[in-house]
């Protein structure tokens, strides 16, 4: 069953053509495709709620210090791993299921000359293969959301981490109302979609080992953001050249007008939380 679902998952995330389709779009919206900056590639890098805006929120919330080995599980093309490379010194590991996004963060991330600080691995944040003890820290943006064994995940990274270690969690999780429409940018339809509440978080976490020292819910933002990126859209005629919907594929309009309708209906909740393994 855990490898039927991570099938499903890593079909949905996986893109054919997708580093081309990143340079291009760098290139169509003035960056430089052979040394890109951080800055330019912000709007597809982070594939979390207002991406960058967000990392640079939820790094800030935890008491990263320069040299830390930090995991980040779950990381994408590698955005938030390169931020805590470059903006914070640190020494980062980033583990993701799916095999594309593994093979595009290698690339950036020599472009950025930061492949001596990070390293990569394609493979499950249920089974990684670390030791114990590993990190000094860990995050995790926008992944718990399509694992269907949370109390297995929040095991594993209490296992990678050493005691005293924060983690940072940032996931959708579920609203004070009932219902969801699909398809939404980490799902097609509702059977790879694994939504918990705060509260069902919370409880999952301490059992792991964790105790919750900071909480904030990005609800309010995330809709200002939303409707002001539709807006852009609609005055220019269609998305920018770079963006997240070269990662969410040809329904992205109706991926993230379903994600804003949600989050006006009170039905889902992207929520920061800051913990420390015990």
């Amino acid at each position: 069953m855990k490898h039927n679902l991570e099938d499903a998952v890593t079909a949905h995330y996986g893109r054919r053509g997708l580093l081309e389709a990143i340079l291009a779009g760098l290139e169509a919206a003035g960056g430089d495709s052979a040394r890109p900056a951080p800055e330019q590639l912000a709007p597809v890098d982070e594939f979390h709620t207002a991406g960058r805006i967000t990392t640079l929120k939820a790094l800030g919330m935890m008491p990263i210090v320069a040299g830390m080995h930090v995991l980040d599980a779950g990381c994408g093309i590698g955005g938030t791993v390169r931020v805590l490379a470059r903006e914070h010194g640190c020494r980062v590991t980033g583990i993701d299921l799916t095999p594309e996004y593994i093979e595009v963060a290698e690339t950036l991330t020599a472009r950025m000359n930061l492949d001596g600080a990070c390293t990569f691995h394609a493979g499950s944040v249920l089974a990684m293969p670390f030791a114990a003890g590993a990190f000094d820290a860990a995050v995790t943006f926008h992944v718990a959301m399509n694992i269907s064994d949370r109390a297995g995940f929040y095991d594993e990274l209490a296992r990678v981490l050493r005691p005293g270690a924060p983690l940072c969690v940032f996931d959708v999780m579920k609203g004070p109302a009932p219902g969801m429409v699909y398809p939404v940018p980490w799902a097609e339809m509702e059977t790879t979609s694994f939504l918990k509440t705060p509260a069902e978080t919370r409880d999952l976490l301490a059992a792991a080992g964790f105790k919750i020292h900071r909480e904030e819910s990005q609800r309010a933002f995330a809709i200002s953001f939303f409707r002001e990126a539709f807006a852009k859209a609609a005055k220019a005629g269609g998305p920018p050249p770079l963006g997240l919907h070269l990662l969410t594929g040809r329904n992205s309009p109706e991926k993230f007008a379903n994600y804003l309708q949600a989050l006006e209906a009170e039905q889902i909740d992207p929520v920061i939380m800051v913990a420390n393994r015990l």
